[in-house]
């Protein structure tokens, strides 16, 4: 056990300075193409750090596990929004732009609802089976490139806003070099992978030899562990100042995860989703619910620190429920 624990923290470490480096790289890429810190959280750096999502829930797509390709997405996306976007909003207030209101927000509730509905469709009303077949995970991944398209179409507002609440000093300071900014994100991936596979690995060791379940590993444990990537990054970047990073990385991380991942995962084995409960939609929904609720709240759009607190005692009451009823 004791050298489980030891792999863990090098696991975490591995993730911490992973996450450091692509935060530095990211910024200075897109000062550099002169897109928003929000388009590169909500695709580069979204995608690398769902990395390990894709790789949990491909496999066991591949080996017809449902219950750990699906569990592992809805844990992690309510992972996503209740703990690291409130522990982000808590280490510093999460500005929230007109173009996140208007389209990645609604974007990001409309496509849990979409799940959701896919998963409960036979409870709710009689047609087929809960879950997503070959044809639906074709449609979320067309859906997905549309939304990458539409995110770069429209992001003329967000380097605007931007632009208007950055720091003067930052402004001005020389670019970071291409090719360092580069180094910089793939190294940053490079660790954030592998410190991630490090740590599921050895926590699923110990989840195990309590005889816990495959579903409960894949929604607690395994989502938790997968999601390090994007709560080192997300972190980071608002300790950092850079807040619209940190909410595209959850956003885009989200929209991964079911889009892409879940999409593809249904391509290669239609995914039941009979074993995922209703608590586990409402905690699903209630995420992106409070996410579109708290966007309005307080004299400016943005995420307090009082409403990360929130968020991170919603992901505390759903894991309790979660360890009482396993």
């Amino acid at each position: 056990m004791a050298i489980e624990i030891l792999l863990l923290v090098a696991g975490l470490a591995l993730v911490l300075i992973g996450a450091e480096a692509l935060v530095d790289g990211a910024s200075g890429l897109a000062r550099r193409w002169g897109v928003s810190e929000f388009v590169i959280g909500l695709t580069i750096v979204a995608i690398g750090t769902s990395a390990p999502e894709m790789v949990v829930s491909f496999i066991s797509a591949v080996e017809h596990n449902a219950d750990m390709a699906v569990g592992n997405i809805v844990g992690s996306n309510i992972f996503n929004t209740a703990l690291i976007l409130g522990i982000s909003a808590i280490i510093a207030p999460v500005a929230i732009t007109r173009g996140n209101l208007r389209r990645d927000i609604p974007v990001n509730i409309g496509i849990t609802v979409v799940l959701i509905l896919c998963g409960l469709k036979n409870r709710l009303f009689g047609i087929g089976e809960d879950g997503l077949s070959r044809v639906e995970g074709a449609l979320f991944l067309a859906c997905f490139i549309w939304y990458m398209i539409s995110s770069f179409r429209h992001d003329k507002e967000n380097r605007a806003e931007e632009a208007a609440g950055a720091d003067p000093a930052a402004e001005t300071a020389k670019p970071m070099n291409l090719l360092r900014a580069i180094l910089y994100i793939v190294g940053g991936l490079v660790a954030l992978v592998f410190g991630g596979r490090l740590f599921v690995d050895h926590a699923q060791v110990i989840a195990r030899m309590a005889g816990l379940s495959d579903k409960f590993i894949a929604i607690t444990v395994l989502a938790a562990g997968t999601s390090l990537p994007e709560l080192a990054t997300s972190c980071i970047a608002a300790a950092k100042g850079k807040g619209q990073l940190a909410l595209g990385n959850v956003l885009g991380s989200n929209t991964f995860n079911i889009l892409l991942i879940l999409g593809g995962s249904a391509l290669i084995t239609p995914l039941g989703m009979g074993n995922i409960t209703t608590v586990d939609y409402a905690a699903l929904f209630a995420c992106a619910l409070s996410l579109v609720l708290f966007s309005w709240t307080g004299k400016r759009n943005s995420l307090d620190r009082f409403e990360g607190i929130t968020l991170v005692l919603l992901q505390i009451a759903y894991f309790a429920y979660l360890f009482i009823v396993r």
